[in-house]
């Protein structure tokens, strides 16, 4: 790690964390009582210009310009279907058709399978409905048909669950969503394509190459100066600005980058400078996994689903996910920090860091499934698990749960019946990574490691 990135990334994180969580939280915590609402989950802080002139002097430059990138090229993006409905005389934009994640983009077939008449029509498909930014919207249909002018790039996905000043309230109900990482978004469009390109011929696959070359700019302007990346860019506000770890977002990102960085594969085609800068790109985003791991106590915990892009702390979400410790997206970061090649002493012990605080926070002898009248229950199980809660209390590291009305509670079987029913509160992902890091901690052993610093 260059130490004055190391050093910009850790600056951000120096604050007492304990201290500004409560404040943040505004928690009224009612430890009295055997089942509690034990706080209400704030919104999460867009990036503003505002916020931004807050930064120490040396900083806000880079902020500044990174934010009006990102406010030119929504205008762009939005003139130019603005245009192309003008120009086709069409009245209202037609919603594409939606699917669960990436309908239709299959990365595991054959190669002859990439160049066959319906790996081709696919792929045709995915290039019209890349943005003017470079990257793909969630939840598309890619087997129905290209896109028409004056179509949208984005389906509807607006939540059917919204109330009045929902963290899910979108800026602007026609525009979101508009390139975005969320739900293998941009990633599995990419990989794709890079799969087209290396099947079929240079002179066959241009329109492909374009579009993935395309799609590595979006994503190197979406980068933050931090090395982290936001849910969704062009910026669409609120919790969608933080940095995402969420559903693996960043994860993904960094993991494509990884492959066209060492040209591996169907990644072969890629230019030099274009694999330097997608490297260079890598080792500022494990800049920022390492720089927003939470530590509490004066010890290094996990990491939260989304940090702010600004402090690097933990915040929130959807109503229902706090800020917190998250157990799912924490064990598959742990696991790609052990997948590291010679990994130095920060990567080494923020992995120990994280294996130790798995060990601490694992549930056996529990199960959460349905009673057959009431939902899903977290129950009783001698001899199942372990499992661990979704998400935890920073600093006191037990079970929390969100509902829908932003209300945190201390036990699962108190939320609403629908977010019982609808969220994953209990998994058992990091039982893979310990059972990893079993072996990876003896070829890294542990050192000894005073105290981080909140």
């Amino acid at each position: 790690m260059k130490p004055g990135n190391k050093r910009k990334c850790s600056a951000l994180s120096q604050a007492t964390f304990t201290l500004s969580f409560s404040l943040a939280l505004m928690f009224a915590v009612e430890r009295s009582s055997p089942a509690a609402i034990i706080g209400t989950n704030p919104p999460a802080q867009p990036l503003t210009v505002e916020r931004i002139e807050k930064l120490p002097a040396e900083q806000r430059d880079l902020w500044l310009k990174y934010l009006e990138r990102s406010k030119r090229q929504l205008k762009a993006d939005q003139s130019f279907l603005q245009t192309e409905m003008k120009e086709h005389g069409i009245k209202q934009n037609v919603i594409p058709p939606a699917a669960k994640s990436t309908r239709g983009i299959a990365l595991d077939n054959s190669a002859d399978w990439y160049t066959s008449a319906e790996g081709r029509r696919i792929a045709d498909i995915i290039v019209s409905f890349q943005t003017p930014a470079g990257g793909w919207s969630k939840n598309l249909d890619m087997t129905k048909h290209r896109r028409a002018p004056g179509e949208h790039f984005a389906s509807d996905n607006v939540s059917r669950f919204l109330a009045s000043s929902d963290n899910d309230t979108p800026h602007d109900a026609n525009w979101s969503y508009v390139g975005t990482f969320d739900n293998d978004a941009t990633i599995a469009q990419m990989r794709f394509l890079a799969k087209v390109i290396a099947a079929v011929s240079s002179d066959s696959g241009k329109a492909e190459r374009a579009a993935f070359l395309r799609g590595l700019e979006y994503i190197f302007a979406a980068q933050y100066p931090n090395g982290g990346w936001p849910q969704v860019w062009p910026l669409e506000g609120g919790y969608h600005d933080g940095i995402t770890y969420n559903d693996d977002a960043m994860l993904n990102v960094i993991e494509l980058l990884n492959d066209v960085g060492a040209g591996r594969g169907e990644f072969a085609f890629a230019p030099q400078a274009v694999r330097a800068r997608a490297r260079a790109a890598v080792e500022r985003g494990m800049e920022c996994i390492l720089a927003t791991q939470i530590v509490a106590g004066g010890r290094r915990t996990v990491w939260c689903q989304q940090h702010d892009p600004l402090t690097l702390q933990p915040a929130s979400a959807r109503n229902y996910e706090m800020p917190s410790e998250c157990s799912a997206e924490s064990a598959t970061l742990m696991m790609f920090l052990m997948k590291a090649p010679n990994p130095g002493p920060e990567i080494v012990a923020s992995v120990h860091a994280a294996a130790a605080w798995f060990e601490k926070t694992k549930i056996n002898d529990i199960a959460f499934r349905s009673d057959g009248t009431d939902g899903r229950q977290l129950v009783s199980a001698p001899g199942e698990g372990p499992l661990w809660s979704r998400y935890y209390e920073i600093g006191t590291d037990r079970p929390i749960f969100g509902d829908r009305d932003k209300t945190i509670h201390d036990q699962v079987n108190e939320i609403s019946k629908e977010r019982r029913q609808g969220y994953g509160w209990y998994r058992d992902t990091p039982k893979r990574a310990l059972e990893h890091h079993a072996g990876w901690k003896k070829e890294h052993p542990e050192k000894a490691e005073g105290k981080a610093k909140d």
